[in-house]
């Protein structure tokens, strides 16, 4: 990890040091991640650009128990699953542009995985610069992507744990699993 990505993430770790909630976590990383997004762009290396044609790809910059920060690259048609994190979060947009769409969970978390109700909700058009946040409980599902007649994107997330799994969902069975999740080193 260069020394600029290092400063990034021991800027974060200061700013999170008396910071109890995830609400708290976020509102306080995502000045820095907008003030970082700039100069992010000239810091990746090639192997923080790698894409994947089948799926967006998961490229690591720092994985730990704690926070995890990776550039993601997304080509015209990739989407996630719905999904959530089990985790807060933060997103910026370095290159092109991405696609959230919100889902709503009507029915209440009672920990099972299954007759989970859920129903689409807001779209967000994150440009570059844009940055977005997520907290849990209740945790933010959502659907991310780029549309087949977009540009490829390049994104940063910082997550607030080991960032190698999350919960994905079928709206239409009312369900979800456990998936793991892998990525690229870096």
């Amino acid at each position: 990890m260069s020394s600029a990505f290092e400063g990034f993430v021991d800027g974060c770790r200061r700013a999170l040091a008396d910071r109890a909630t995830p609400a708290q976590a976020v509102e306080t990383i995502v000045p820095l991640m907008h003030e970082f997004l700039p100069r992010a762009n000239g810091l990746l290396s090639h192997s923080h650009r790698r894409s994947e044609p089948a799926h967006y790809a998961r490229n690591a910059i720092l994985v730990g128990e704690e926070l995890s920060l990776y550039a993601l690259v997304w080509l015209p048609g990739q989407w996630t699953p719905v999904h959530d994190h089990g985790s807060w979060g933060v997103v910026g947009v370095i290159e092109g542009s991405l696609q959230e769409q919100a889902w709503i969970r009507t029915s209440p978390d009672d920990g099972r995985n299954e007759s989970i109700t859920l129903l689409p909700g807001g779209v967000l058009l994150l440009a570059p610069g844009s940055v977005t946040s997520f907290v849990p409980n209740p945790d933010h599902i959502h659907v991310t992507g780029v549309p087949a007649s977009g540009r490829p994107a390049l994104t940063l997330h910082l997550y607030g744990r080991n960032m190698n799994s999350f919960h994905v969902y079928d709206a239409r069975a009312g369900t979800r699993q456990r998936v793991d999740v892998a990525h690229n080193e870096s």
